[in-house]
């Protein structure tokens, strides 16, 4: 039976001394061949690559295979103009392109009509509201005959302002995706799937690497739970700027976590990583700019350039240098992405068009900073149970939350992971420093979506959504650990690896199991 403990850690060989003798020692049966050819195995994988980093790879590549087949053609997060960003970086756009709308300013870019006439079936499939128990799919055949069609060579416009916004960084995966299609002569579904599998495949090997770095140490299954969760492993699935951002924010956590939580120096791909994240990052998605620049906090001993006794300068300059390119970097993105905020107020109905304006939601931060903070409370006070069920899934523009079971397994695998932990070493001033991090970056996403999304005199701050919480979920729980000195042990005192991680595996298949079974059922019929 587990119990929580502060002890630290026990001494095996100081117990076995402890034991009353019994009489003459008794040869210990070794165990049977095939008990230790899985041992073996168990530890040539941990060794290597890690035990949470294989059931990461199979967990999210099951399961974001999955999604990506039943998901329809672009039922994801904003797939529509998602995809559209995607085309047009795989083409060559990777500014912002202005377009003509009647309505008022607007960015976007041109797509096959083909693909554009399956996405416009969507949009108007999943915004028709049919009552239960009938499924949310009008025709499932519409999408075979739409998806079947040749990709033409003849295009439209379309609009995407809101993703017009992102840099090209966070597409270059799903733009790769789209050239392949291309160059295969995929149809339309062909192509919509290849580039779901191209987010998909950048997600694994990007967060595959970050988990890999947390081998051989418990907290590897903490990572693994962030990273598994329904609404990450969804997101992986469909076509969204949100993939390689997730990626990005999980590795850049999991090697600060093991350089500065856990005292362990990174190898050199590990520091290279850690650094080109710093660097793509804060373009990828401008509100987790500060979990990037927490690189500079690694002590220069412990990145993989360089000597550990007495770093040199250049050792020490390396990732300020990389927080400063990251840092240049955002700000002349944000300069080019700026105007796009105008066209932000498209987004709402009709009689909110025009009704968002950035420039004056910021004078009102900074004239009436009282009155910004009011909205703040009134938008947790109407809106946390929402963002808590969204940060374990609402599952794309059919805004079907996950089941029950899914959001108590899921905190399962939580308290489990977080139980066995291992003890977070961080000096204080560097812990704080992260935790300060972590809460700007939250006000951060407060902050932006009041000005890019939220009409002017609204009663809350819209557009919040519990899945931009995600990235920030790693980082946060290591504060936490290295303030919390309990963790769960055995009767023996020791902190036990095998049981709880088969249990979080166990109740992360059950969590995602359970959230595509409601899916299918709900949309599918």
């Amino acid at each position: 039976m587990a119990t929580a403990t502060s002890d630290t850690p026990h001494d095996e060989s100081a117990a076995l001394e402890a034991m009353p003798e019994t009489g003459a020692a008794q040869p210990v049966p070794a165990p049977p061949a095939a008990q230790q050819g899985w041992r073996r195995a168990a530890a040539r994988i941990e060794q290597r690559i890690g035990a949470a980093t294989l059931a990461f790879l199979l967990l999210a590549g099951v399961f974001g295979a999955v999604w990506s087949v039943v998901t329809p053609p672009f039922w994801g997060h904003d797939e529509i103009t998602q995809f559209g960003r995607a085309y047009q970086v795989a083409h060559g756009g990777f500014t912002p392109e202005k377009i003509h709308d009647d309505r008022g300013p607007a960015w976007g870019g041109q797509v096959p009509v083909t693909i554009n006439a399956l996405s416009g079936y969507a949009f108007d499939d999943y915004n028709s509201k049919r009552d239960e128990p009938d499924p949310m799919i009008e025709d499932p055949h519409a999408y075979d005959v739409l998806g079947g069609l040749p990709v033409s060579k003849q295009t439209s416009q379309v609009w995407f302002t809101n993703t017009a916004a992102y840099s090209p960084v966070p597409y270059l995966p799903a733009a790769a995706g789209i050239r392949l299609a291309e160059a295969l002569d995929l149809n339309v579904g062909g192509m919509v799937l290849a580039t779901r599998w191209a987010g998909l495949l950048a997600y694994l090997l990007i967060v595959g690497f970050a988990m890999r770095a947390l081998r051989g140490r418990r907290v590897q299954w903490l990572a693994l739970t962030v990273a598994v969760l329904p609404i990450a492993v969804f997101q992986a699935g469909t076509v969204t700027a949100d993939t390689v951002t997730n990626a990005l924010a999980l590795a850049v956590s999991a090697l600060i976590v093991k350089s500065l939580f856990l005292g362990q120096r990174l190898s050199r791909p590990e520091t290279v990583v850690a650094l080109a994240a710093t660097i793509l990052l804060p373009i990828c998605k401008p509100t987790y700019v500060l979990l990037a620049m927490l690189t500079v906090l690694i002590p220069a001993q412990r990145l993989g350039f360089g000597g550990t006794e007495r770093p040199a300068l250049w050792q020490r300059a390396l990732p300020w240098a990389a927080a400063a390119l990251g840092g240049v970097s955002f700000a002349v993105w944000m300069k080019i992405a700026a105007p796009t905020g105008d066209g932000m107020s498209l987004m709402r109905g009709k009689d909110q068009w025009g009704s968002v304006r950035p420039g004056d939601q910021l004078k009102e931060i900074l004239s009436d900073p009282g009155h910004f903070v009011s909205v703040f409370g009134d938008s947790i006070a109407r809106r946390d149970e929402r963002w808590f069920t969204q940060f374990f899934g609402e599952l794309g523009f059919a805004y079907i939350d996950v089941p029950a079971l899914t959001i108590c397994a899921s905190l399962l695998a939580f308290a489990v992971s977080v139980g066995i932990a291992d003890r977070m070493v961080g000096d204080r001033l560097r812990t704080w420093l992260v935790l300060l991090t972590m809460l700007a970056s939250v006000a951060m996403i407060y902050v932006t979506l009041y000005m890019s999304f939220t009409p002017v005199g609204y009663f809350i701050i819209d557009g919040v959504q519990g899945r931009y919480f995600v990235p920030l979920a790693l980082l946060t729980l290591a504060v936490f650990l290295r303030w919390m000195p309990l963790r769960l042990t055995g009767t023996d005192g020791r902190t036990p690896t095998r049981a709880p991680a088969i249990v979080i595996v166990v109740a992360a298949a059950v969590a995602l199991t359970a959230a595509v079974v409601k899916y299918s059922t709900l949309v599918w019929g």
